[in-house]
């Protein structure tokens, strides 16, 4: 290895820990210019950093994220924390010249993201968002043959985020539910946000939305039993035009019986068509429409050494490839980009284009009517 990237980590929760393990792996899954350190974790409190640094192999810890952030040993701030948090750690770390790597939802808005973008393309760091899934080989495989024209011309796209973790009345209260935390767009934010990048990922950017969202669940108890006020939706639906003319649909829900990763695209083409289901994170399905109609029906593409990324981690076709995998991912690219200078996808530029069709469909929901994306950006 020729030199070091520095990690601090704020936040040691799930997502904390998931990062925790993929810095220790990456460089030796991958073949890097420069060798991943778990350098720093900071959470709220002095004790509990100490003690989760040295559970999750960090070098040292702080109970002030700010400590982190200025550390001149720090290369990479990688922000776990809830939403709204985000922004002041991200323009803090950005003002000290710091790469950034920042969980999902960027923000609470698009002009809080559109505000970290433009500080971090002012200060010439590099960022990436958490949007985790578009890290699958299949979805590299998907966006390689929709280039390569093996569907045709796009006509069609419909995606899903559904899950249930809240399809119990009783489930309790967190912070996801609250505005002030997690802001109006419940699973629109946290779930859609998604399929949202994804769609952009695969089909290009989103001109128009009209859409729903809609609170099932009114009142959720603490762990006192006392009920308050869900202030965020549990599903939404939403129509989408892209910038190609594109038609389009998207639907995310935390209520969702029986889905536990239900992310899903299905990629409409004049050629043929594509089609995937997060749980079933290692196939991809592939209809020709060039195949004899004796013949003719969808494919199943097992992902294997021959898709990106995926030959780093196995050898054999079909073995499977899990989520702390993909996050393993997110860390190779950001150390190659900061090294080599190569694009990272998604950077908080692309993630403004997720808030933008969010805040969206919240003015559709309130307005009743189709909105452009240029409307919101030309306002902010």
């Amino acid at each position: 290895m020729t030199s070091e990237i520095r990690f601090g980590v704020i936040g040691a929760g799930y997502m904390g820990k998931s990062y925790a393990a993929a810095l220790h792996g990456v460089s030796t899954i991958f073949e890097l210019p420069a060798h991943a350190v778990p350098e720093m974790l900071a959470t709220s409190s002095p004790d509990t950093a100490a003690w989760k640094a040295a559970t999750l192999g960090f070098r040292r810890s702080t109970g002030n994220w700010r400590d982190l952030v200025t550390d001149p040993a720090i290369d990479v701030v990688a922000i776990c924390t809830p939403t709204h948090l985000h922004r002041e750690m991200a323009l803090a770390s950005i003002a000290a010249g710091k790469h950034v790597l920042c969980e999902k939802p960027l923000s609470l808005d698009a002009g809080s993201a559109i505000d970290m973008a433009k500080a971090a393309e002012a200060a010439g760091v590099k960022t990436q968002v958490g949007f985790t899934y578009m890290k699958n080989p299949a979805a590299q495989l998907a966006k390689e043959m929709i280039d390569a024209g093996e569907v045709g011309e796009i006509v069609h796209f419909h995606g899903t985020h559904n899950e249930d973790y809240l399809m119990d009345p009783a489930a309790p209260t967190s912070w996801r539910l609250k505005r002030r935390y997690a802001g109006p767009a419940g699973a629109l934010g946290d779930l859609a946000s998604h399929i949202i990048n994804m769609a952009h990922y695969l089909c290009g950017p989103v001109a128009e939305v009209i859409g729903e969202c809609q609170i099932v669940h009114a009142q959720r108890p603490d762990d006192d039993g006392v009920l308050h006020a869900v202030e965020n939706d549990d599903q939404t639906s939403f129509l989408v035009r892209f910038d190609s003319d594109v038609l389009g649909s998207i639907e995310a829900s935390r209520v969702a019986a029986g889905r536990k990763m239900g992310l899903t695209y299905e990629i409409i083409g004049t050629k043929g068509a594509l089609s995937f289901d997060q749980e079933r994170m290692a196939e991809l399905r592939f209809y020709s429409a060039a195949d004899p109609a004796k013949r003719c029906g969808y494919r199943t593409l097992l992902i294997g050494p021959e898709h990106p990324d995926y030959g780093a981690f196995c050898v054999g076709t079909g073995h499977g490839f899990g989520y702390n995998d993909m996050i393993v991912v997110e860390m190779k690219d950001m150390i190659r980009g900061i090294i080599d200078g190569r694009p990272i996808w998604p950077s908080f530029s692309d993630a403004v284009h997720t808030a933008c069709v969010v805040d969206a469909v919240l003015r559709s929901q309130a307005e009743r009517r189709w909105v452009k994306i240029a409307e919101l950006s030309r306002e902010l």
